[in-house]
């Protein structure tokens, strides 16, 4: 069983100065879980921009704080092999579609690839649009870790595709899919 990762709210905090200067709404995240090390531990406090993209898209490489598909969660029954997956989808590929509905918890990830960029996964390493990423941040899998999918699928315009970086150790979207942009609450600062 893959573990969760989930958020507790530590505190909210809105930043920013009067007199016509631009605010940034922040608000900090605690990280629970294992899923994103050896880049974030579990305790740390995560300050996230609530308004990152509000005028910029999310990029390939981004930290985020979102709401995974409620079959992440186990709140309604998903497809495929995982049972957490939006759509039917056989081995060697991971999953494309998230559920309609996002769950009440909250994830943190990284944005690996975006809306019509095709991925596949070969022992935890992203292969994106044909080329091998070169990912030194993660922690890479071990034998019995469900970290190979092969078959390249395509995200869906308007999604994202999120892995943790302790790839063998991480329930991502390789299992639940790509989430809607709309489900990405911010992005950590680093």
């Amino acid at each position: 069983m893959r573990p969760v990762l989930i958020l507790v709210i530590a505190v909210a905090t809105v930043s920013g100065c009067g007199g016509g200067g631009s605010s940034t709404h922040t608000r900090n995240f605690r990280n629970v879980s294992e899923a994103m090390l050896p880049t974030l531990e579990v305790g740390d406090v995560l300050k996230t921009d609530l308004d990152a993209y509000k005028s910029d898209d999310p990029k390939v490489g981004d930290i985020v704080v979102f709401y995974p598909p409620a079959e992440a969660n186990g709140d309604v029954p998903g497809k495929g092999p995982s049972g957490q997956c939006g759509s039917d989808y056989s081995g060697g590929e991971p999953c494309r579609l998230a559920g309609d509905h996002p769950a009440s918890v909250k994830f943190i990830k990284r944005i690996v690839a975006g809306p019509g960029d095709t991925i596949a996964i070969r022992n935890g390493h992203v292969i994106l649009n044909g080329k091998l990423v070169q990912e030194d941040y993660i922690k890479p899998c071990h034998p019995g870790d469900e970290c190979n999918f092969p078959a390249s699928i395509t995200i869906p315009k308007g999604s994202y595709y999120m892995l943790g970086d302790n790839r063998g150790q991480s329930d991502d979207s390789r299992f639940w899919g790509a989430v809607p942009v709309d489900w990405i609450i911010g992005k950590v600062q680093e």
